[in-house]
Parts: C-alpha cells; sequence; structure tokens
C-alpha cells in the first residue's frame, strides 16, 4: 500500500512513515498542505493520514477539496481536537475515520487496516481464493494444508493482487504500491517478487499470470 503522511510535526511523521514501512508500506510525506495537493496530483495513494493544524493552513480544507473533486482515496484525520462537535465536522466534511493525539501506534494501524478493509467490502482481514487463504495482517498464507509467511513486500504484493482478483497490473503500477521515490530499484525488481510469489503459491489452485505487454493478475489454476 502507499499511503500519503500530511503531517508538519518531523519526529512525528518520521516515527510513523517507520513504523508503517517495516511492514513493507510505502510512506510519502508532505509536512504542508502545498505539498500534500502537489502529491496527490501526481501519484495515487490508498490512504491519506491528515493532521489538521498545518503551517500553510487548515488540514479541513484540503479534506473539503479532496471531496469535492470526487476523489475515493479514503482519509484518517489525525487531530488534537477532542471535542465531539469537531469530530463530528471532520467525519461530515468526509473523513473516514479520526485518531486523537497523542495515540498510540497500533491504534492507529489498527483503524487504517478497519478503513481499507470497509473500502475493500472485506470484514476481516483474512481472505481468500482458489484455496488460498491470506491475511494481510500478518502475511500468512495457507493453502492445502500448508502455511507460509510472506515477507513484507511480498505480502504488500499479494495484497494488491487480492484488492482485485482477475484485473491486470502493470509493472508500473505494482512498483509504485511497493517503492517509495528514493527507493533505486527497476522494474526487474517486479519480477523477482512474482516469482517468489508464484513458488509460494504453488500448494493453492491461486497463480499470477503474466499478460504480455500488459502486465500481471491472479487467477484460478487451469
Amino acid at each position: 500500500m502507499r499511503y500519503l503522511l500530511v503531517e508538519d510535526n518531523a519526529d512525528l511523521a518520521a516515527a510513523l512513515a517507520g513504523r508503517f514501512a517495516l511492514a513493507g508500506h510505502v510512506v510519502d510525506h508532505a509536512d504542508c498542505l502545498t505539498d500534500a495537493e502537489l502529491a496527490t496530483r501526481t501519484t495515487d495513494y490508498d490512504l491519506i493520514l491528515l493532521d489538521i493544524m498545518l503551517p500553510d493552513g487548515d488540514g479541513r480544507s484540503f479534506l473539503k477539496r479532496h471531496r469535492a473533486a470526487d476523489n475515493p482515496t479514503p482519509v484518517i484525520v489525525l487531530t488534537a481536537r477532542s471535542e465531539v462537535s469537531d469530530r463530528v465536522g471532520l467525519l461530515d466534511l468526509g473523513a473516514d475515520d479520526y485518531i486523537t493525539k497523542p495515540f498510540d501506534y497500533t491504534e492507529l494501524e489498527a483503524r487504517v487496516r478497519a478503513v481499507l478493509r470497509r473500502l475493500g467490502g472485506a470484514a476481516a482481514n483474512t481472505r481468500e481464493f482458489a484455496g488460498l487463504s491470506f491475511d494481510s495482517t500478518t502475511g500468512m498464507i495457507s493453502a492445502a494444508g500448508c502455511s507460509e509467511q510472506l515477507r513484507n513486500r511480498e505480502t504488500r504484493l499479494l495484497e494488491v493482487f487480492f484488492a482485485a482478483p482477475g484485473q491486470v497490473f502493470s509493472k508500473s503500477h505494482l512498483m509504485d504500491r511497493l517503492f517509495s521515490f528514493s527507493d533505486d530499484v527497476s522494474e526487474n525488481a517486479i519480477e523477482v517478487y512474482v516469482g517468489r510469489l508464484r513458488r509460494k503459491l504453488a500448494p493453492s489452485e491461486a497463480t499470477i499470470e503474466t499478460v504480455r505487454g500488459l502486465g500481471y493478475r491472479m487467477v484460478r489454476r487451469e
């Protein structure tokens, strides 16, 4: 998953980015509304974590423009405001959830998972396809009585395919989901990760198929 973190507190931003990166997510950081607007114009995100009090304005104005533009990317607001009216106002503006500062990182991570589950129409972190069970929280896959632990980027890659079985994803899209702008890797890295996943999916009927000239898709093995 690729997240945009809009937060002007450098220490908090570094801690959050590091925490999500450990789980294999890509986090782009913007410390002001101007950079956040630029980031959303140039990159598609799976989730936005939005602070309210920013040096060049109020995050609520960003949220209002974000929804007015029919941008479906979910937004979780990080706010120091604890009044009920503030929280109601944020939800009415289009926030998908909020968390009040200071917060526990594990609670934020759980809220992120809940928002993304709702977006994908899933009720639980574990999903199934073609005899394959996949827990996106733990990175554990199970099939035919065999279980295996995926590495972080393998987990994030399989998460993309599980979100839309049968849909073709280009190499550039997968690169965008797995690597940040600062990662010095080529698209060949995607071939490596797809190859690893294929081997680990072998006990199930699920496989990742190459669609020549277009990319990859997860399908039921024939």
